[in-house]
């Protein structure tokens, strides 16, 4: 845990940082939100912020958000001030701490953060045989790619592969090649000097810097554009990185960990991923089951992201009632875990039951049987639909209903009202539609565009955090 520590708040913020250090945490001290930034910039790498609620907490936020660092904000002061309390809340911060700081709320805040991190639920037996593999592989420094439908949890497994290795004690940083724009990703990954570019105001060190001694994440690795992967190829081989605008390279031990929802072979064979690169990235290859493979962790899962949404919106937390659990598991999961956690999210803000009831999980139209026979996810046919009505077997008859309500709709008509239906399940978040739709980041964007061009109500965007 690393944990960034920022204002003066009359010596008591040193007390936390004390705290914080007793409990295992690496400190470091910024006297404000400006320092903070520059510090992370360049390459002060921190799991979680305790800010001083008299900091500027939402334009501190927003920067964030712009410099894609992804960190949550924990806001305290002085005392028990309600009103500044629900003042930070409201501009983002997750939590709020009061200060003088208590050793045992501060060791709290620190274990929620780390568990969050860390949780993986893996009990059911499709899970046994990768999660043996993971544990015996994570203590070497071969680079590993983690393959399975978008959603499967790669991220997840990529952080317990982590915990396990040597490294456990470094850094983990996790790059998302899918979300971030082709003209910023090398600079996002390599660093860049000032005025390697319009905008660049001042020296970023790249993520490769950022996670020397530990683990670095490449989340969607096959959405990289081909010209890049011929400078991360380089990277990997020299175990250095050129800084965009530097001719000086600098050395970096850090360990890969690639992820890939797409068949990289066949991107191979059509020219798309340098073979190359494919094999110096396969080195391990660890293939996560689809959710309704596993069927044991259905109803867990759902328990879990239940009690986390709960807390999250201070609603009272529900077991899942019988009926809600056999829904849960009556249906097939395109979107895997993501779009179980989206689902859980929403069941529990709607619920009225004191048990978590059937009719507050709705799902979404389309959606393949769960014990279907193994096939591709788009071509599967329909086993619930949207308001809690019950999952019934698609056995080998279309859905009249489903087909009838798009006689008439243009092609274009069905993809946008399909994208955009996707998206509202998704609450909005860019990164899970895409990955449901199968489609890049990049693509999404500049359809919704033309959506919006032509008057079309798309869903607010949340935020993106795979």
């Amino acid at each position: 845990m690393r944990l960034m520590i920022i204002g003066q708040l009359e010596g008591y913020i040193s007390q936390a940082g004390k705290i914080a250090l007793q409990k295992g945490a690496k400190v470091i001290h910024c006297e404000d939100t400006e320092q903070a930034i520059g510090a992370l910039l360049n390459g002060k790498g921190a799991d979680l912020a305790m800010v001083d609620v008299k900091q500027k907490i939402r334009e501190f936020i927003e920067r964030l958000d712009a410099e894609r660092i992804h960190m949550p904000v924990i806001a305290c002061g002085i005392d028990t001030d309600a009103r500044a309390a629900v003042k930070a809340i409201e501009q983002g911060a997750k939590e709020y701490v009061p200060l003088p700081p208590d050793a045992e709320l501060i060791a709290a805040v620190l274990a929620a953060v780390t568990e969050e991190q860390n949780t993986m639920i893996a009990d059911d037996p499709a899970m046994d045989a990768v999660v043996k593999l993971a544990d015996k592989i994570a203590p070497s420094e071969a680079t590993v790619m983690i393959t399975g439908e978008s959603g499967t949890g790669k991220e997840v497994m990529s952080q317990h592969i982590h915990r396990k290795s040597k490294r456990k004690d470094g850094p983990f940083i996790a790059v998302n090649c899918a979300a971030i724009p082709e003209n910023l990703l090398e600079s996002e990954l390599f660093g860049h000097e000032k005025g390697a570019f319009t905008g660049a105001t001042g020296r970023r060190i790249g993520k490769f810097e950022e996670a020397h001694a530990g683990t670095i994440l490449l989340d969607e690795v096959s959405e990289m554009h081909p010209s890049l992967q011929a400078k991360l190829l380089r990277v990997l081989q020299e175990r250095e990185v050129t800084r965009v605008g530097s001719n000086n390279p600098v050395k970096v031990d850090v360990r890969v960990i690639a992820t890939s929802n797409r068949n990289l072979e066949k991107s191979v064979e059509k020219g798309e991923f340098r073979e190359d690169l494919y094999f110096r990235l396969n080195v391990v290859n660890i293939p996560l089951p689809a959710l309704r493979e596993r069927p044991k962790d259905i109803a867990t899962l759902g328990q879990f992201f239940a009690d986390k949404y709960a807390d999250a919106n201070g609603v009272p937390k529900k077991k899942l009632s019988p009926a809600a659990t056999a829904r849960l598991q009556s249906y097939g999961w395109r979107g895997n875990i993501r779009e179980l956690e989206n689902t859980m999210h929403r069941a529990i803000l709607i619920s009225v039951e004191d048990e978590l009831e059937a009719g507050a999980i709705h799902l979404t139209d389309g959606a393949f049987q769960a014990n279907a026979p193994a096939a591709p996810a788009a071509n599967a046919p329909s086993a619930a639909g949207v308001g809690g009505a019950e999952s019934k077997p698609a056995a080998n008859v279309a859905n009249p209903g489903g087909v009838e309500a798009l006689v008439g709709k243009t092609i274009a008509e069905v993809e946008r009202d399909m994208i955009v239906n996707t998206l509202e399940h998704c609450l909005g978040n860019r990164t899970h539609a895409a990955n449901i739709l199968g489609i890049s980041i990049r693509t999404l964007r500049n359809k919704l565009n033309a959506y919006k061009d032509d008057g079309v109500d798309v869903p607010a965007v949340a935020g993106d955090k795979g």
